[in-house]
């Protein structure tokens, strides 16, 4: 099995976390791991994505052209991602601020509202825990006990207080993903 994600979107949304959380996920259950980030100097606000692979066997490369999935959290990085889905693939992404929806037809869609539901638990920080637990449900490739491990090794310990929230966000995003379009799988 190798998974090869790109997951893109503001700085500040969580992008290089969620990534760095999937990341020790794998190592934690022994699989091997690729994870770069990719970020302009202005950080906050300007735009992010990391590409992470978890495999079963050696990555030969993270340098990716071609993605199995891609979460998807801005216009632009919609415009520069959802054609680089490999037909079959997947695209997860939250609507917040999307104009142009994803149009392919070889690919399974996903949407998850994320910045709604962040809202509505009262913490905009936990955004991309939401999502990921979305992406989760629908892509188990790491254990959920993984992902809070990953937490625990992410979080600086003055934020381990934060886990269970995040472990809460985690399961609403589990809760709230919808398929906007599913390959009949024959």
């Amino acid at each position: 099995m190798t998974e090869e994600i790109i997951i893109a979107g503001f700085g500040g949304q969580g992008v290089l976390s969620m990534g760095k959380i999937l990341a020790y996920s794998g190592i934690m259950e022994n699989k091997e791991v690729s994870w770069m980030p990719s970020y302009g100097p202005e950080m906050r606000g300007g735009t992010a994505n990391v590409t992470v692979i978890l495999s079963d066997e050696r990555i030969s490369s993270p340098y990716l052209k071609l993605y199995d999935t891609a979460i998807i959290l801005n216009q632009q990085s919609m415009d520069k991602f959802e054609a680089s889905v490999k037909p079959g693939g997947m695209l997860f992404y939250d609507p917040n601020g999307i104009y142009d929806h994803p149009t392919r037809t070889d690919i399974q869609i996903f949407q998850i509202e994320g910045t709604k539901l962040a809202s509505e638990m009262e913490n905009k920080k936990i955004f991309n825990m939401i999502i990921l637990g979305g992406f989760l449900k629908i892509k188990p490739i790491v254990k959920l006990k993984s992902v809070i491990d990953g937490l625990k090794k992410s979080l600086s310990e003055r934020h381990h207080h934060l886990i269970p929230l995040n472990e809460k966000a985690i399961y609403v995003g589990m809760n709230n993903i919808k398929p906007i379009k599913q390959l009949d799988l024959v």
